[in-house]
């Protein structure tokens, strides 16, 4: 990285759609890799990144359930994709020649080491990526809250939410809504009082109790995550206090 490193140390959500790219269902190899080389550049700049990632190019538990599946079930089956989703972002990051090491909330011991909070700050310490897969190992919520939690348990200063395609939070859809405003700050209150969907509501509380400012931006936007890293006014602060950056 060339500019000046704001954070120290980081948790990146990725939903599973930013992995599917354009097509919307499983995963793009160029948008991987291309995700993985701008956060080998980030760890090789001096930041300890940690990931979560979302199933949704995979399958939606809350979208099975509805189809008739039961929810439970469905849940669980989210929290595999996940772990899929993992599998294949650490290679990405391996063959970029960064050390990374997938963390699961559901035991799959054959395949990824169970998650362990003092394990985690340890991989985190010696400069690997650590990617918690598996959700929070409990249905009925969603990856959303799995990357609230684990921010605030390994520490994190922040927690970058990575979307597809929206370049921040609105005060309605953009999809939607052409003269749709985008916030460049705005505070966990003002989020709040106007309804907005920044995460879920049981990831969103847990920030604002915790403190944790949430960057919302577009993955796909060039060098998106180098430049937030950077300090570079991109996507939208949501934090205690609201206004402009």
């Amino acid at each position: 990285m060339t500019h000046k490193i704001k954070y120290r140390r980081v948790l990146i959500k990725l939903s599973g759609r930013a992995l599917s790219g354009v097509g919307g269902f499983g995963f793009d190899g160029s948008v991987v890799a291309s995700l993985a080389q701008q956060m080998g550049r980030v760890v090789k700049g001096g930041i300890e990144v940690a990931v979560v990632v979302g199933g949704g190019n995979i399958l939606r538990g809350m979208a099975a359930s509805a189809a008739g599946m039961n929810r439970v079930t469905a849940d669980y089956a989210g929290m595999l994709g996940t772990v899929i989703n993992s599998l294949i972002l650490q290679d990405a990051l391996e063959k970029e020649g960064v050390d990374a090491r997938i963390q699961s909330a559901v035991a799959i011991p054959a395949v990824v080491e169970p998650y362990v909070h003092r394990r985690a700050l340890h991989h985190l310490e010696r400069g690997r990526v650590v990617i918690l897969a598996g959700g929070t190992g409990n249905p009925y919520l969603t990856t959303d809250t799995a990357a609230a939690l684990r921010a605030i348990e390994v520490g994190a200063e922040v927690l970058l939410v990575g979307k597809y395609g929206v370049d921040g939070v609105y005060d309605v859809d953009p999809r939607k809504k052409a003269e749709a405003k985008r916030f460049d700050k705005i505070s966990y209150a003002e989020a709040l009082r106007m309804r907005l969907e920044v995460m879920d509501s049981t990831a969103f509380m847990l920030c604002m109790e915790n403190k944790l400012p949430i960057i919302v931006f577009d993955l796909h936007a060039p060098n998106s995550i180098e430049r937030v890293l950077s300090g570079e006014a991109i996507g939208t602060l949501v934090c205690e206090t609201g206004g402009s950056r």
